[in-house]
């Protein structure tokens, strides 16, 4: 080789800067580079980043992988030991530089120092010194309409240099401007990384992925826990063992066929070797079987000229017996060409007697005949739908138009006695449903009731035996309150005013010390689809509760004396429901805390409260007492009064409906009547 070929090879004297390397790198609006052009300058060196904590030196690493390394795999802040949700694609682009606190909700706000109209782009310079190759890699980041996800990315690679204040500048607001400056600069544009990914790769021969997931782990690492598994994940090709060892097998099964034909080979050689002395003797045989066959072949032509001298005398029979067919097919056909001369004749002397007119006429009758029929189907048809709504069909013109404009009246009335009929129709069968409904509930009601003693309402009841259910107790362990109460029978009179104040209280569940842990954590992670109100009951007592007032509410009420509650309920009631029972209103005036038998209560801070959304007698509504016979028995009496309602209901629908019906017919009739002009 000479030496002008020699020098043509010599790229340059010193491979110290051979392959890509990272010439430049410039960032704009990335993170807390804002508002200008911020440029790295490696120049294809080994490069140091040194500063203070947050002066940016995660934000420049985080730049260079996010150029190179796909989104769904970078993990930015990683530099810096931080948690992998610190940072994000989003904030880089945003500017985030701090959190606020909100002083009302508590809860942190970062604080951006860019809005959604502005745009970010990250730009890696590389040169290959050795073969004087230029390749530029930018992505720009914008907002499109989604402001809540993720900025949109353009993907621009270029085998020339490229700068941000240069190329990726003065181009409006609308990115399309920038992709058109970009292209005639000779930029290849993507809108997604594989592509893009695929292109620079090429460009710096880099086989597969593999080389820049170890770039992804080694850019920003810390520390290697297992060096040996670290190597084996990402320094070390994948080698497939399994078509490896299916290889081998498949071999090691065609060299045991191969084997197992050899020694079938040989066998067969041992069958075969006492039969060749036969096959002179089937040679033999051959031949002899095949001068046989010869034979047999030859009878065939003498059989052959037999049947031909069959043929030919069958022949000459058949062709004296069709020419004796066809003489009789000629005579056949001209006593038929005689015959239609005949009939032509006799047609013409018709024609000429009038016999065509007559035809006609018969036509014309018979077409009348079919208008006439369905005249009459159609004028009995209009007499039914007359009669139909009540009238008598007419004769005449006149009196016909009057009756139409007589129809025309009927139907707007019947119109208008329809819409009166559905609409009282769905007015009473919503009451009739929910009629229905509310005696269902009293039916569930009553049948609760009858499984046991208390008053309190099955909703509540089914709450606890659910609540008991999942804690393996027994309702005898969490009582209500108004299970355990009731008014003395010598104070009914004050009963329904007791019940109105302790309603509340009375369905209130007493839960005991020991179980309050497991109960507040099942009512607190369950949906109960309905109000449980629960007290916890401590063993210790509360101390000496006051003294009673002379006619106070709770002399009144009865305590079940063997409940295990018995104490902390005398509590209770002497501390909450210490009212004075006023029969008279200069008392129930005089009195601090007080309550009237008509269900009027005046607290100690000197409201006043009178609720009469129910009757105060009801005793459907009463939860003291652990007998519930007159409730029971105040239920029924209402689902009988409700049946009979719900009765009555019902039988007036169904005459709605049966008067609609036939407005419906009469209605129908009245259209159909309508298309007779």
């Amino acid at each position: 080789m000479n030496d002008v070929q020699t020098a043509s090879l010599d790229f340059i004297a010193d491979d110290a800067l051979s392959g890509f390397r990272l010439q430049r790198l410039e960032v704009f609006n990335w993170g807390t580079f804002d508002s200008r052009v911020w440029t790295l300058n490696p120049d294809g060196r080994n490069a140091l980043l040194t500063g203070d904590i947050g002066s940016g030196k995660s934000t420049l690493v985080d730049a260079i992988t996010t150029l190179l390394v796909p989104a769904h795999r970078v993990a930015y802040n990683k530099a810096a030991g931080a948690d992998n949700k610190e940072r994000t694609l989003r904030s880089y682009v945003l500017g985030h530089f701090k959190s606020e606190r909100n002083d009302v909700s508590g809860t942190a706000k970062p604080v951006a120092l860019r809005g959604h109209n502005a745009y970010s782009v990250i730009l890696g310079l590389f040169h290959n010194a050795g073969y004087d190759q230029t390749v530029t890699l930018a992505q720009v980041f914008y907002w499109t309409k989604d402001v809540q996800g993720q900025p949109a990315r353009l993907f621009v690679g270029a085998e020339r240099a490229l700068s941000i204040a240069a190329d990726f500048a003065h181009f409006g607001t609308d990115i399309a401007g920038l992709r058109k400056k970009l292209r005639p600069l000779g930029a290849e544009l993507f809108d997604s990384f594989p592509p893009y990914g695929a292109w620079f790769r090429r460009r710096f021969g880099i086989e597969n992925e593999q080389a820049l997931e170890l770039f992804h782990q080694t850019v920003s690492m810390k520390s290697v826990g297992n060096l040996t598994d670290f190597v084996r994940s990402h320094m070390l090709e994948p080698f497939e063992v399994a078509p490896r060892i299916a290889a081998l097998i498949a071999h090691f099964d065609d060299l045991n066929r191969a084997h197992e034909a050899v020694l079938k080979a040989k066998r067969q050689v041992e069958l075969l070797t006492p039969l060749v002395a036969n096959c002179e003797q089937y040679s033999g045989l051959v031949t002899q079987a095949d001068e046989l066959r010869a034979s047999r072949e030859a009878l065939k032509s003498y059989f052959a000229r037999l049947k031909l001298g069959l043929l030919e005398k069958r022949i000459a029979t058949l062709t004296e017996e069709w020419a004796r067919q066809d003489a009789q097919v000629r005579r056949s056909e001209a006593l038929r060409d005689t015959q239609r001369a005949e009939e032509s004749e006799l047609r013409r002397a018709i024609a000429e007697n009038g016999g065509d007119r007559l035809e006609r006429l018969a036509e014309e009758i018979r077409k009348k005949d079919v208008e006439r029929l369905a005249r009459e189907r159609k004028a009995q048809r209009y007499a039914d739908l007359v009669r139909t709504v009540g009238e008598t069909p007419v004769a005449d013109e006149d009196k016909f138009a009057e009756q139409r404009r007589r129809f025309a009246a009927l139907g707007d009335a019947a119109r208008l006695e329809e819409a009166s009929l559905q609409n009282r129709l769905t007015e009473h069968g919503v009451s009739l449903r929910q009629g229905k409904l509310e005696h269902d509930v009293l039916s569930a009601e009553i049948t609760s009731l009858k499984d046991r003693l208390s008053n309190i309402p099955a909703e509540q009841v089914t709450m606890r035996a659910g609540l008991c259910d999942a804690l393996e107790l027994t309702p005898g362990d969490m009582p209500f309150a108004g299970e355990l109460l009731q008014v003395r029978p010598e104070e009914r009179e004050w009963e329904g005013a007791a019940e109105r104040l302790l309603r509340n209280f009375g369905l209130s569940l007493l839960v005991p010390d020991e179980h309050y842990t497991k109960v507040a954590e099942w009512v607190d992670k369950t949906q109960l689809k309905g109000r449980l109100v629960y007290y916890r009951v401590r063993q210790n007592p509360r101390g000496e509760p006051p003294e009673r007032h002379r006619d106070s509410l709770a002399r009144k009420l009865a305590v079940k004396t063997d409940s295990p509650f018995f104490d902390w309920l005398e509590g209770e009631l002497t501390r909450r429901f210490d009212f004075a029972c006023c029969a008279t209103q200069e008392q129930f005036r005089r009195e601090t805390r007080a309550i009237t038998r008509h269900g009027q209560i005046k607290g100690a801070d000197g409201r006043h409260e009178k609720d009469d959304r129910f009757r105060l007698d009801d005793r459907r509504r009463y939860v003291l007492g652990w007998t519930n016979a007159e409730k029971i028995a105040a239920l029924a009496d209402a689902a009988r009064k409700l049946e009979a309602t719900l009765a009555a209901l019902g039988s007036l629908v169904s005459k709605i409906q049966a008067a609609l019906k036939a407005r419906k017919e009469r209605l129908d009739a009245l259209s159909k009547l309508g298309e007779y002009g």
